[in-house]
């Protein structure tokens, strides 16, 4: 078979002329039975330039695969165009591609005349991430050490990389120590991974150590900050990125959004907004979620529609923003108003559109409602309700006080209870004034944290509430023994683009002083 070109250049200046001026899959079809005509339809060179612009310019990977297994034996550049175009597909359709690279890469074991290069294995490490299996990461990594291509930066890197994704750190920093010669992408992958779970300290402090940082590495570990509720952290990280001349991107705006949302800097949000405009980001639906969510949380319902509005194409992350954001003012009625346009726009909900209606339903006392979305949620749309969704409807029901439907519940949930579910609970025994159940609550409650004596002195007040001294007594002497802290409650607020925090009976703050003087007028004046 051949593999070379046509030895005439201005054959080859003709065919890759055509390739370059296909538009659609037909005009590919054409030039493909033009080669074959030509006697060229198994020549490896052309098959190559073909199965690539099919793939990566048509996006079109079923015909790229068609072509690729009309040849007979097709060589290991052809192996790894087709692992790329799976590969940079994934994110789209990730379990089918996976599926597809994972498979093309066993064919290709199996035949004797290609072997896989430096090349390949990056991208089946990919697929292997992506189909959310360690024990494809470990098997190709044996094959690595055996056919020697752990020496390979790359390689090296994309393993680590797979590692941290599945949380693995361990191996990935050995991996890390072992690497020759470490470039930006394998320090990235490492802070990303310790970020994932959760080991902030060692993601910043490696993040430190690094001789030279890009976009994406900044991205890393202000992504970390924010999933780890670090996020005055992360708005910090930020300004020192900027100060130092990275240019943010879609990624590094939406972790700031999030940041300002949980913070209620709305000034800052703003500040985002205007550079996300002048840096023609506002196209993205990744950033007109991240700012919907923003300025749900920052308390600006108005301006949150007002982008929602503006969305030509809404995805099914962008309707449960603004769910959410209503849910969270107390919008029932507009937040059941927006699923119900949702539903007529035929896309279908998941888990987090069911998280915000329940809350819609909680915060408008609306009961029977609620009960029925949380029925609706396993009998119309499959969906298996989570810890989130149980913690919803029992907070709903306890509001309610109807503590026997709540239990009913409870008693048949699938998966164990958690502190927000039993916290609801005990919430609700607190305002109806139901200590047996309230018991049982503050016992299942310590279990899961034994060291937060807030459980037990809510129950306390609850018992002084319904005149049980001996029971108040009796809790405030176990308190005691157990020896654990109550946490301090902690407010903070915005001035001047610097969030402020406030601990009850705090008295670090630097500015204290002239604080509690200002509150003792207020107090003065309240009274008066």
């Amino acid at each position: 078979m051949p593999s070379n070109p046509d030895p005439r250049p201005t054959f080859n200046k003709h065919i890759l002329s055509l390739l370059d001026k296909c538009a659609n899959l037909n005009h590919l079809k054409q030039l493909q039975a033009f080669l074959i005509a030509t006697g060229h339809g198994q020549t490896q060179f052309y098959s190559f330039k073909l199965v690539r612009f099919c793939a990566l310019v048509l996006a079109d990977l079923r015909y790229a695969r068609l072509i690729f297994d009309s040849l007979q034996l097709p060589n290991v550049y052809l192996y790894t165009a087709m692992l790329t175009a799976y590969s940079s597909h994934s994110d789209s359709a990730s379990a089918s591609a996976s599926a597809s690279a994972l498979h093309l890469f066993n064919l290709m074991l199996r035949r004797a005349r290609s072997r896989p290069n430096e090349f390949i294995y990056p991208h089946v490490l990919k697929a292997c991430s992506d189909s959310s299996s360690l024990g494809l990461v470990r098997s190709v990594h044996s094959r690595i050490l055996k056919t020697g291509f752990d020496g390979y930066t790359v390689v090296q890197t994309s393993l680590l990389d797979a590692y941290s994704r599945f949380s693995d750190l361990y191996t990935a920093r050995l991996l890390f120590d072992e690497l020759p010669e470490r470039n930006v992408v394998s320090w990235t992958a490492l802070i990303s991974g310790y970020g994932r779970v959760g080991k902030i300290g060692n993601a910043i402090a490696l993040f430190e150590e690094m001789p030279e940082r890009d976009v994406p590495s900044w991205n890393a570990v202000i992504a970390g900050c924010t999933q780890n509720g670090l996020f005055s952290e992360a708005v910090s990280l930020f300004a020192r990125m900027v100060l130092e001349g990275a240019r943010p991107n879609q990624t590094t705006v939406s972790c700031l959004l999030s940041a300002c949302g949980h913070l209620g800097m709305l000034r800052l949000g703003k500040w985002v907004h205007g550079y996300i405009f002048k840096s023609h980001m506002g196209h993205s639906p990744f950033v007109s979620n991240a700012l919907i969510d923003m300025y749900g949380k920052c308390g600006s319902l108005k301006e949150a529609r007002w982008i929602f509005s503006m969305l030509t194409d809404k995805s099914l992350t962008a309707w449960n923003s603004m769910i959410n954001c209503l849910a969270l003012h107390g919008r029932c009625e507009s937040a059941i108003a927006t699923f119900k346009e949702m539903e007529l726009e035929v896309i279908k909900p998941d888990e987090v559109t069911f998280v915000g209606l329940l809350n819609a339903c909680t915060h408008g006392g609306l009961v029977d409602e609620g009960l029925a979305y949380f029925k609706s949620m396993s009998q119309d749309y499959q969906i298996e309700p989570q810890i989130e969704h149980y913690g919803c409807v029992i907070d709903l029901l306890c509001r309610a006080g109807r503590f026997e439907d709540a239990m009913e519940i409870l008693r048949g949930m699938r998966i164990e209870p958690d502190e927000v579910v039993w916290g609801s609970l005990l919430n609700g025994c607190r305002v109806y004034g139901n200590t047996e159940l309230a018991e049982l609550a503050v016992r299942k409650l310590l279990e899961i944290d034994p060291n937060n004596v807030d459980y037990g002195v809510m129950l306390a007040n609850l018992y002084s509430e319904c005149g049980k001294w001996g029971e108040v007594g009796n809790v405030r002497k176990m308190l005691k023994e157990w020896g654990g802290k109550k946490l301090p409650g902690c407010s903070w607020i915005e001035v001047d683009s610097k969030v402020h925090r406030f601990y009850s009976g705090d008295k670090l703050h630097p500015e204290a002083e002239e604080i509690y003087k200002v509150l003792e007028l207020l107090v003065g004046l309240m009274e008066a």
